[in-house]
C-alpha cells in the first residue's frame, strides 16, 4: 500500500524540533507529497515460548500514545498493518527476542511495530537495521505492571540509507525499562528515543552510542516525561565523531509534571572530536513543575582526542593507530559491555575499528 499524507505541514527547518537537521537530506520522509510505501519489513528469527508475533490492522490497532513529530505522524497514516509482538504474562524468557530489518532499497518507506510486555513479563529486544533503506518507522513498547523489558536497536545501515524512527516506551506500575541505541551507519540518521510513565515505581535507562566519519548526520533526541510519583530515569548517550563534515546531534528533555512528585532523574551526554571538520551539538533540558522531588540534573560535555592519553600508550609501546583505537574502544566501554550480547558487542566494535580507520587514511 502507498499513500501519501496530506494532513500535516511539511517542515520548513526552522521549526524547533528541525533546526538541527539537514532536510535535503532526509529523502522525502518528512514530505507530505512524496508517498511513502507500506511494508512490515522485520523478520523475527524463532520466536521463544510465549512470544506471539502477528500483523494487525491499523484500524484495530491504533496508536497508544501521542505525538507531534511529522515523521511518525505520516508512518501512522500510511501504515495499514502493524506488527504486533507480544510476551505473555509472568513469561521470563533467558533468550532474546531478534528482529532483523529486511532492507531491500531506498524507495522511501514506512513501518510500525508494537512490542507488549504482559504482566511482570521479563524479555530483550533485539532490533538489527542492516543494508540500505530510507526508512520512516513508528515503534512502540508497552509494558505492563511490573514487566522488563531491554530494547537494543542497532544502526548498522550502509552508507546511503536514511532512518527516521520514534521508540516510545509506555511504562506502567513498576515497570522497568532499559534501552540500548547503538548507531554506527547511514548517511542521515534521527531517532527519538521517547518515555512516558502511567503508573508509580517504574523505571527507565536510556543509553546511547554513536560514531559518525565523513558526512553523517546522526541525530538523537530522547525526551523523558514524568508524568506520575515515585518514577526514576537515567539518560546516558556516548558519541565520537571522525572526519570531514562529520555531524552528530543530541537534545535530551526532561520533563516532570506537577504530579511527578518523588521524581529521581539524570542525564548525560558526552561526545568525542577525533578530528578537525567534526561538530557535535548537545542540548540537555529540563523542565519542573513541582519542587518535591528525590533529585534531577543534567551534564554535557564535548572535547577533543586526549592527546595525553595517546603519548601514554605510545610511551610504552604501542603504535599510534592502535593506541588511538584502544581509547576510543574505552570511551565506548560504558555502553557496549552492557549489552551481555558478545557477539554483538565485538561486531560493533569491529564496526568502528573499521570506519575509524578509513577516516585515517
Amino acid at each position: 500500500m502507498s499513500l501519501a499524507t496530506t494532513n500535516y505541514l511539511t517542515p520548513t527547518g526552522r521549526e524547533e524540533a528541525w533546526r538541527f537537521t539537514p532536510l535535503n537530506r532526509l529523502g522525502g520522509l518528512h514530505d507530505s507529497s512524496v508517498a511513502l510505501t507500506d511494508r512490515a519489513s522485520l523478520i523475527a528469527r524463532a520466536l521463544p515460548d510465549g512470544v506471539s508475533m502477528e500483523q494487525r490492522s491499523s484500524a484495530d490497532f491504533p496508536p497508544r500514545s501521542t505525538t507531534q513529530d511529522q515523521i511518525s505522524l505520516r508512518v501512522q497514516e500510511a501504515v495499514s498493518q502493524v506488527t504486533v509482538i507480544r510476551v505473555s504474562a509472568h513469561v521470563e524468557l533467558t533468550e532474546p527476542i531478534f528482529l532483523d530489518r529486511n532492507a531491500i532499497g531506498l524507495s522511501p518507506e514506512a513501518s510500525r511495530l508494537h512490542i507488549i510486555l504482559s504482566s511482570h513479563a521479563h524479555a530483550t529486544v533485539v532490533i538489527s537495521n542492516m543494508g540500505e533503506s530510507v526508512l520512516a518507522e513508528d515503534v512502540e513498547i508497552i509494558l505492563e505492571d511490573g514487566a522488563h523489558c531491554r530494547f537494543i536497536t542497532l544502526q548498522e545501515w550502509e552508507k546511503g540509507s536514511i532512518h527516521a524512527a520514534r521508540h516510545h516506551a509506555i511504562l506502567a506500575k513498576d515497570s522497568e525499562f532499559t534501552s540500548y541505541v547503538i548507531t554506527v551507519g547511514g548517511s542521515l540518521v534521527r531517532l527519538l528515543p521517547t518515555v512516558e510513565y502511567t503508573g508509580p515505581g517504574a523505571s527507565a535507562e536510556l543509553n546511547g552510542l554513536y560514531f559518525a566519519t565523513d558526512g553523517q548526520h546522526l541525530e538523537h533526541r530522547v525526551h523523558v516525561e514524568h508524568g506520575g510519583p515515585l518514577a526514576k530515569s537515567r539518560v546516558n548517550y556516548k558519541g565520537a565523531l571522525a572526519g570531514d563534515q562529520a555531524r552528530s546531534v543530541w537534545i535530551g528533555d526532561v520533563y516532570i509534571k506537577a504530579a511527578a512528585q518523588g521524581t529521581d532523574t539524570y542525564e548525560l551526554n558526552r561526545n568525542l572530536l577525533l578530528t578537525d571538520g567534526a561538530r557535535a551539538d548537545s542540548v540537555p533540558n529540563l523542565e519542573i513543575e513541582t519542587g518535591d522531588i528525590v533529585g534531577a540534573g543534567h551534564a554535557s560535555t564535548t572535547g577533543r582526542f586526549d592527546d595525553e592519553q595517546l603519548f601514554y600508550l605510545q610511551s610504552r609501546g604501542i603504535p599510534a593507530a592502535e593506541a588511538r583505537r584502544l581509547v576510543i574502544r574505552g570511551f565506548f566501554a560504558e555502553i557496549v559491555s552492557k549489552l551481555h550480547l558478545a557477539d554483538i558487542e565485538e561486531r560493533i566494535m569491529e564496526r568502528i575499528d573499521h570506519e575509524l580507520a578509513e577516516v585515517s587514511q
